[in-house]
């Protein structure tokens, strides 16, 4: 008798032992989860804020591009304006005098 209850006895603990790894493994389970979900939403803030840093720096880049574009065009045209008004007077009187013809 003596001998079945503690056979019964170590079944028990033996079951209760099964039952608290069961617990402790669903609880690491879940830390593991909270852990990896956590890393993914840091992961996806940097990504985002990455993203907003590589639009505003493409932004800037851009203006600064549009910028200079304006300044060589301004600068174009003012070499052209000088290179064509010597030449005005020149033509303008041609054009007259085939007119006149």
């Amino acid at each position: 008798m003596e001998l079945i209850k503690k056979i019964k006895q170590a079944e028990a603990e033996a079951q209760q032992i099964i039952e608290q790894a069961k617990s402790q493994a669903a609880e690491q389970a879940e830390a593991s989860r909270q852990k990896r979900l956590k890393q993914t939403e840091q992961a996806e803030h940097e990504r985002r804020k990455a993203i907003e840093a590589a639009v505003a720096e493409a932004g800037s880049q851009g203006k600064a591009e549009v910028a200079n574009l304006k300044v060589e065009a301004e600068q174009r045209r003012r070499e052209l304006r000088e290179k064509t008004q010597g030449k005005i007077p020149t033509a303008a009187a041609r054009v007259m005098d085939y007119l006149k013809g």
